[in-house]
């Protein structure tokens, strides 16, 4: 499996399906074709392409709900729930963090902000979405027991770097690829001090990503052009 940066929080997941989520780009480039979409809650920075794809999308009942409005094949899940998509496992967990849906004037409540974590090809990836930190992520992990943690780390609207760190011990993934920061100046961050501290005091990896590198998570050391 293979996992592409492509700004902000979206991340592309290649492996036997190929699996966008979130899929802002702040380059305004297209998004890449993809077989399944997951959209972690309704704001327009993780909202993105959505509409315009117009694939198999996963997303919390109250936003899935306005996507098969707008001609999306969507499936709604809520927190604590999971579905199989042509041999991909998704479930959806909580996230701390709002959602509203900003492109249905005049906007309305889009459901639960969410994670979610990702099976394919024996690889279980945890994408937090936007949240705050919270104790219960020791239970993803206790849970299932990710392979990758994507962690937003850019502050005023997130977790940032200090609390992202503890997310990653309590998730304890052997990968963790930060995310959401830097796409402007109210999340400005410098990701190498946090790859600093968790590589020193853990066994865990820390793969900071340019939008459109790619990493394999068997082989971590490897960041790849896109």
């Amino acid at each position: 499996m293979y996992l592409t940066y492509l700004g902000h929080s979206c991340i592309l997941c290649e492996g036997t399906r190929r699996v966008l989520i979130d899929p802002f780009i702040p380059s305004g480039e297209s998004a890449p074709d993809a077989d399944i979409v997951c959209v972690t809650h309704a704001h327009a920075d993780h909202l993105g392409q959505t509409v315009s794809l117009g694939k198999p999308t996963v997303a919390p009942n109250e936003l899935a709900r306005y996507l098969i409005g707008e001609g999306v094949p969507a499936e709604a899940l809520n927190i604590g729930g999971g579905i199989e998509i042509d041999g991909v496992g998704i479930v959806m967990c909580p996230a701390l963090h709002s959602s509203w849906l900003e492109d249905a004037a005049p906007g309305y409540y889009g459901g639960p902000a969410s994670g979610y974590l990702i099976t394919m090809d024996g690889v279980t990836i945890y994408h937090a979405g936007d949240t705050a930190l919270f104790s219960d992520m020791k239970l993803i992990a206790d849970l299932y027991h990710p392979d990758v943690a994507l962690l937003p780390i850019g502050g005023r609207f997130t977790m940032g770097p200090e609390e992202a760190m503890i997310a990653a011990r309590f998730i304890g993934a052997p990968l963790v690829i930060p995310i959401h920061y830097n796409t402007w100046d109210k999340i400005a961050q410098d990701p190498v001090p946090f790859k600093e501290a968790i590589e020193t005091t853990t066994d865990m990896k820390v793969a900071i990503l340019k939008p459109g590198e790619r990493i394999d998570p068997s082989n971590p050391k490897d960041i790849l052009p896109g």
